[in-house]
């Protein structure tokens, strides 16, 4: 049993967010009760009652046969809250929209989280339309420009060791790679992703270092098909500004907003 702080872990809060964080991870495939008991761990009975708890509070959802089992529509209430609330989230987002107007591509504000980067908000490009929101979902950190531009705010020492998961054949795939491509990111001072998270799309990321180090990034993302020397040069004269606006409006805490970690 792990020790946080000197506080030691409930054993049944953590199996609770384990399961609900593998629900989530599974996406648009459901499981089944022995799948979700084999992976964490737990015996069948067990798992059944907290299936069973979590279904009746809407955490949990079970399909007709009551066989199946997906990620329930309170995880959607809570993050929505949890996007309404944040104070970084609400200064930031009328200049995602300025960023969009003034470039006509898709912008994105991301958060560093764990190994990851959180897209917490997104504006998407009339010429581009995904097909699937990315707010809400997460992206390894060193294959995309949010993440790039938070990893270089930290020392390569924090870097874990190789190999990294591979989303493209353009992915850093270990510590060396990665950590000359942040050099790079400090000396340019924004970083790029070229097809390394999608292919056929370039990003470019800005770290927001109104928190130090920085936990939230803004990009650009641009397919390729239309990415000239012209518009790259473009992207980065916005996007820096809209950086600089964005960290002199950030109260920095004050203002009675508390100092989320």
């Amino acid at each position: 049993m792990s020790d946080t702080g000197g506080v030691r872990e409930v054993k049944s809060a953590a199996r609770t967010v384990d399961l609900l964080e593998l629900l989530a991870a599974r996406g648009d495939r459901p499981a089944r009760l022995q799948e979700l008991a084999d992976e964490l761990g737990v015996p069948r009975s067990s798992m059944y009652a907290l299936l069973r708890t979590l279904i009746e509070r809407g955490w949990v959802r079970t399909d007709v046969t009551g066989s199946l089992y997906g990620i329930g529509i309170h995880a959607l209430l809570t993050g929505t809250s949890y996007l309404d609330s944040d104070p970084r989230v609400r200064l930031v987002r009328p200049y995602l929209d300025e960023a969009s107007q003034a470039l006509g591509e898709t912008i994105h504000l991301g958060r560093l989280d764990g190994r990851g980067v959180a897209y917490l908000a997104t504006r998407e490009s009339h010429e581009y339309l995904r097909t699937i929101s990315r707010v809400g979902r997460r992206l390894p950190a060193h294959v995309g420009a949010l993440g790039k531009a938070l990893l270089a705010e930290r020392d390569d020492a924090e870097l874990p060791e190789g190999p990294y998961e591979a989303l493209t054949p353009n992915s850093h795939t270990g510590r060396e790679s990665l950590a000359a491509d942040l050099a790079d990111v400090r000396a340019r001072g924004y970083a790029i992703d070229r097809e390394e998270g999608v292919l056929g799309i370039v990003g470019f990321g800005f770290a927001l270092r109104y928190d130090s180090p920085a936990q939230d990034a803004i990009s650009c993302s641009v397919p390729v098909a239309r990415l000239t020397p012209e518009h790259e040069a473009r992207i980065v004269t916005v996007m820096r500004e809209v950086r600089g606006r964005i960290e002199a409006a950030a109260p920095g805490g004050a203002g009675g907003e508390p100092h989320w970690r």
